[in-house]
């Protein structure tokens, strides 16, 4: 019995006298940290876009003649076909500006008289755009800016052959809806509508007026984008 007492005694001490070092031993051994979160993935994509399109420019109002010889004649623009060059930037992955590139030769008309002169069109157009990325490759986009058009070379014909047309600069508000359906992450495919509020003045000698132009483009054509890193992300994007 007293050999059991003894040992009891002897294990109690041993524990008293190691206890206190393996606790400290214990405490400085290092913990092993939890990784660090990975980086969150940023997907790259090309800010810079260019389009070439096919575009039917479609006028849609009607001006008239103002003065008193012919007062109340009806005055129209000829519809045209034309090429157009798009230019975008896109800040973030929905804003984005345009800037619009045309050059068209239209005919004006006057009620009873046909075809009474021909002028160059140049009408840039800029915009503020923003761009649907829920779908996929189905890209939609509506956008809304202003237009300068300049009015050049008119070339008078029919019953005001001979004279000197000159038709007024205009500014007006544009607007558009349209889509790219992108193949790649570079090319795809657009159509898109743009409405123009175009209505300049004019005056030929004695006879002055306005015309309404307000013109429909509707176009269809290739987009390329282009700009992004080279090197893919974890993650890269396909559009």
């Amino acid at each position: 019995m007293k050999s059991y007492l003894k040992a009891g005694a002897a294990a109690l001490a041993l524990a008293l006298v190691c206890g206190p070092a393996i606790a400290a031993d214990l405490s400085t051994t290092p913990t092993k940290k939890a990784p660090p979160a990975p980086a969150p993935v940023i997907e790259p994509f090309d800010p810079f876009l260019i389009r070439v399109k096919g575009v039917a420019l479609v006028p849609d109002g009607k001006g008239k003649i103002t003065s008193p010889t012919l007062n109340g004649t009806g005055i129209t623009v000829g519809d045209s076909f034309i090429p157009e060059l798009e230019l975008s930037y896109f800040f973030t992955r929905n804003i984005a500006v345009e800037a619009i590139c045309c050059l068209s030769r239209n005919d004006v008309k006057a009620d009873g008289l046909g075809t009474v002169a021909r002028t160059w069109v140049f009408p840039p157009t800029v915009l503020a755009q923003y761009h649907f990325t829920n779908f996929g490759a189905f890209q939609p986009y509506v956008g809304v800016g202003v237009n300068y058009t300049r009015f050049f070379d008119v070339d008078t014909k029919g019953a005001l052959s001979g004279t000197s047309m000159h038709i007024d600069d205009s500014w007006g508000v544009a607007g558009q809806v349209g889509f790219d359906y992108m193949i790649d992450r570079h090319w795809g495919f657009n159509a898109d509508v743009k409405r123009i509020y175009m209505q300049p003045s004019w005056h030929d000698g004695a006879l002055h007026g306005n015309a309404h132009i307000d013109p429909w483009l509707i176009g269809a054509g290739i987009t390329y984008r282009f700009g992004g890193p080279d090197t893919p992300s974890a993650v890269s994007s396909r559009y």
